[in-house]
Protein backbone atom coordinates (compact mmCIF):
# COMPACT_ATOMS: atom_id res chain seq x y z
CA UNK A 1 0.00 0.00 0.00
CA UNK A 2 1.29 3.45 -0.93
CA UNK A 3 1.48 5.61 2.18
CA UNK A 4 3.91 8.31 1.03
CA UNK A 5 4.11 10.54 -2.03
CA UNK A 6 7.64 11.64 -2.89
CA UNK A 7 8.18 14.65 -5.15
CA UNK A 8 11.13 15.81 -7.18
CA UNK A 9 11.50 19.59 -7.19
CA UNK A 10 12.58 20.92 -10.61
CA UNK A 11 9.93 20.65 -13.33
CA UNK A 12 7.59 18.92 -10.89
CA UNK A 13 6.89 21.31 -8.02
CA UNK A 14 8.67 24.29 -9.55
CA UNK A 15 9.74 25.38 -13.01
CA UNK A 16 13.31 26.45 -13.57
CA UNK A 17 14.98 28.63 -16.19
CA UNK A 18 18.61 29.64 -15.61
CA UNK A 19 18.39 32.35 -18.28
CA UNK A 20 15.99 34.37 -16.14
CA UNK A 21 18.72 35.54 -13.80
CA UNK A 22 21.03 36.22 -16.75
CA UNK A 23 18.39 38.41 -18.38
CA UNK A 24 17.94 40.29 -15.12
CA UNK A 25 21.59 41.37 -14.98
CA UNK A 26 22.56 41.49 -18.68
CA UNK A 27 21.27 42.81 -21.99
CA UNK A 28 23.87 41.49 -24.42
CA UNK A 29 22.65 38.13 -25.77
CA UNK A 30 26.14 36.82 -26.53
CA UNK A 31 27.35 37.60 -23.03
CA UNK A 32 24.23 35.99 -21.55
CA UNK A 33 24.92 32.75 -23.39
CA UNK A 34 28.56 32.68 -22.28
CA UNK A 35 27.74 33.38 -18.64
CA UNK A 36 24.81 30.96 -18.57
CA UNK A 37 26.94 28.18 -20.02
CA UNK A 38 29.89 28.87 -17.72
CA UNK A 39 27.75 28.96 -14.58
CA UNK A 40 24.74 26.72 -15.07
CA UNK A 41 25.82 24.24 -17.74
CA UNK A 42 29.06 23.34 -16.05
CA UNK A 43 30.77 20.59 -14.09
CA UNK A 44 30.87 22.94 -11.10
CA UNK A 45 27.06 23.21 -11.09
CA UNK A 46 26.83 19.41 -10.84
CA UNK A 47 29.47 19.44 -8.12
CA UNK A 48 27.40 21.97 -6.16
CA UNK A 49 24.39 19.67 -6.45
CA UNK A 50 26.54 16.85 -5.08
CA UNK A 51 27.94 18.96 -2.26
CA UNK A 52 31.50 18.44 -3.50
CA UNK A 53 32.56 22.08 -3.86
CA UNK A 54 31.87 25.41 -2.15
CA UNK A 55 30.19 28.23 -4.05
CA UNK A 56 33.34 30.33 -3.66
CA UNK A 57 35.52 27.66 -5.26
CA UNK A 58 32.92 26.96 -7.94
CA UNK A 59 32.72 30.63 -8.91
CA UNK A 60 36.49 30.94 -9.33
CA UNK A 61 36.49 28.01 -11.73
CA UNK A 62 33.46 29.34 -13.63
CA UNK A 63 35.01 32.77 -14.01
CA UNK A 64 38.21 31.36 -15.51
CA UNK A 65 36.25 30.35 -18.61
CA UNK A 66 34.93 33.86 -19.22
CA UNK A 67 36.68 36.42 -21.47
CA UNK A 68 36.61 39.66 -19.47
CA UNK A 69 36.05 41.28 -16.09
CA UNK A 70 32.46 42.31 -16.87
CA UNK A 71 31.43 38.76 -17.75
CA UNK A 72 33.17 37.49 -14.61
CA UNK A 73 31.21 39.97 -12.49
CA UNK A 74 27.97 38.91 -14.19
CA UNK A 75 28.80 35.30 -13.35
CA UNK A 76 29.20 36.29 -9.70
CA UNK A 77 25.84 38.04 -9.64
CA UNK A 78 24.09 35.18 -11.40
CA UNK A 79 25.49 32.56 -9.05
CA UNK A 80 24.68 34.63 -5.97
CA UNK A 81 21.10 35.40 -7.02
CA UNK A 82 19.89 32.53 -9.25
CA UNK A 83 17.45 31.22 -6.66
CA UNK A 84 15.70 34.60 -6.49
CA UNK A 85 14.90 34.74 -10.21
CA UNK A 86 15.06 31.30 -11.83
CA UNK A 87 12.29 29.36 -10.09
CA UNK A 88 8.52 29.64 -9.92
CA UNK A 89 5.78 27.34 -8.61
CA UNK A 90 4.05 24.98 -11.03
CA UNK A 91 0.37 26.04 -11.18
CA UNK A 92 -1.89 23.59 -9.39
CA UNK A 93 0.86 21.84 -7.43
CA UNK A 94 0.13 23.60 -4.15
CA UNK A 95 -3.47 22.44 -4.29
CA UNK A 96 -2.40 18.89 -5.14
CA UNK A 97 0.07 18.70 -2.26
CA UNK A 98 -2.55 19.92 0.17
CA UNK A 99 -5.10 17.44 -1.17
CA UNK A 100 -2.67 14.54 -0.79
CA UNK A 101 -1.84 15.65 2.75
CA UNK A 102 -5.54 15.82 3.61
CA UNK A 103 -5.95 12.27 2.27
CA UNK A 104 -3.45 11.12 4.88
CA UNK A 105 -0.34 10.60 2.76
CA UNK A 106 3.14 11.38 4.00
CA UNK A 107 4.57 14.10 1.76
CA UNK A 108 8.29 14.12 0.95
CA UNK A 109 10.78 15.75 -1.40
CA UNK A 110 13.88 14.09 -2.88
CA UNK A 111 15.74 16.35 -5.27
CA UNK A 112 19.11 17.01 -6.86
CA UNK A 113 19.98 20.47 -5.56
CA UNK A 114 22.73 22.43 -3.84
CA UNK A 115 22.96 23.25 -0.15
CA UNK A 116 21.48 26.69 -0.78
CA UNK A 117 18.05 25.07 -1.09
CA UNK A 118 18.30 23.73 2.47
CA UNK A 119 17.48 27.22 3.74
CA UNK A 120 15.70 28.64 0.65
CA UNK A 121 13.03 25.95 0.13
CA UNK A 122 10.31 27.74 2.11
CA UNK A 123 10.40 30.57 -0.40
CA UNK A 124 9.56 28.42 -3.41
CA UNK A 125 8.24 24.92 -2.56
CA UNK A 126 4.42 24.84 -2.91
CA UNK A 127 2.71 24.13 0.43
CA UNK A 128 6.12 23.56 2.05
CA UNK A 129 4.56 23.21 5.50
CA UNK A 130 2.84 19.99 4.34
CA UNK A 131 6.16 18.20 3.79
CA UNK A 132 7.17 15.58 6.32
CA UNK A 133 10.74 15.42 5.05
CA UNK A 134 13.03 17.03 2.48
CA UNK A 135 16.34 15.66 1.19
CA UNK A 136 18.67 17.43 -1.23
CA UNK A 137 21.49 15.64 -2.99
CA UNK A 138 24.20 18.00 -1.71
CA UNK A 139 23.41 16.91 1.85
CA UNK A 140 24.44 13.32 1.14
CA UNK A 141 27.02 13.88 -1.64
CA UNK A 142 25.31 11.76 -4.29
CA UNK A 143 22.56 12.30 -6.84
CA UNK A 144 19.57 10.64 -8.44
CA UNK A 145 19.54 8.20 -10.15
CA UNK A 146 22.34 6.79 -8.01
CA UNK A 147 21.06 4.03 -5.74
CA UNK A 148 22.74 5.66 -2.75
CA UNK A 149 20.53 8.75 -3.04
CA UNK A 150 17.33 6.75 -2.59
CA UNK A 151 18.83 4.66 0.20
CA UNK A 152 19.82 7.80 2.09
CA UNK A 153 16.25 9.04 1.62
CA UNK A 154 14.64 5.88 3.06
CA UNK A 155 17.08 5.78 5.96
CA UNK A 156 16.75 9.43 6.91
CA UNK A 157 12.97 9.31 7.15
CA UNK A 158 12.57 5.65 8.19
CA UNK A 159 10.51 4.81 5.10
CA UNK A 160 9.87 1.54 3.29
CA UNK A 161 10.41 1.92 -0.47
CA UNK A 162 7.38 -0.21 -1.33
CA UNK A 163 5.19 2.23 0.63
CA UNK A 164 6.46 5.24 -1.37
CA UNK A 165 5.50 6.57 -4.80
CA UNK A 166 7.92 8.87 -6.59
CA UNK A 167 7.11 11.69 -9.02
CA UNK A 168 10.01 12.96 -11.15
CA UNK A 169 10.32 14.53 -14.60
CA UNK A 170 13.18 12.24 -15.70
CA UNK A 171 12.62 8.59 -16.55
CA UNK A 172 16.18 7.71 -15.48
CA UNK A 173 15.35 8.90 -11.97
CA UNK A 174 12.13 6.89 -11.93
CA UNK A 175 14.05 3.82 -13.10
CA UNK A 176 16.62 4.39 -10.36
CA UNK A 177 13.85 4.56 -7.77
CA UNK A 178 12.21 1.39 -9.09
CA UNK A 179 15.53 -0.45 -8.79
CA UNK A 180 15.39 0.20 -5.04
CA UNK A 181 11.75 -0.86 -4.68
CA UNK A 182 9.96 2.51 -5.00
CA UNK A 183 7.49 2.75 -7.86
CA UNK A 184 6.95 6.06 -9.62
CA UNK A 185 5.51 8.26 -12.33
CA UNK A 186 7.40 10.25 -14.95
CA UNK A 187 5.97 13.77 -15.10
CA UNK A 188 7.93 14.74 -18.21
CA UNK A 189 4.85 15.97 -20.08
CA UNK A 190 3.81 18.26 -17.21
CA UNK A 191 0.19 17.11 -17.54
CA UNK A 192 -1.22 17.69 -14.06
CA UNK A 193 -4.56 16.07 -14.80
CA UNK A 194 -2.90 12.81 -15.88
CA UNK A 195 -0.83 12.84 -12.71
CA UNK A 196 -3.92 13.39 -10.56
CA UNK A 197 -5.67 10.47 -12.27
CA UNK A 198 -2.68 8.24 -11.51
CA UNK A 199 -2.56 9.28 -7.86
CA UNK A 200 -6.31 8.75 -7.34
CA UNK A 201 -5.66 5.00 -7.44
CA UNK A 202 -3.87 5.32 -4.09
CA UNK A 203 -6.58 7.26 -2.29
CA UNK A 204 -8.28 5.55 0.64
CA UNK A 205 -11.80 4.56 -0.30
Amino acid sequence: MVKNIVFDMGNVLVRYDSMKVCRHFMTDEAEMEKVCTSVFISPEWLMLDMGLITETAALKRMQKRLPDDHAKEMARLCLEHWNEYCMWKVPGMEELVRELKAEGFGIYLCSNASLRMVTWYKNIIPAWECFDGILYSAEVKCMKPQREMYEHFYERFSLKPEECFFIDDLQDNIDGAKATGMDGYCFADGDLEKLKTCLKHFYRK
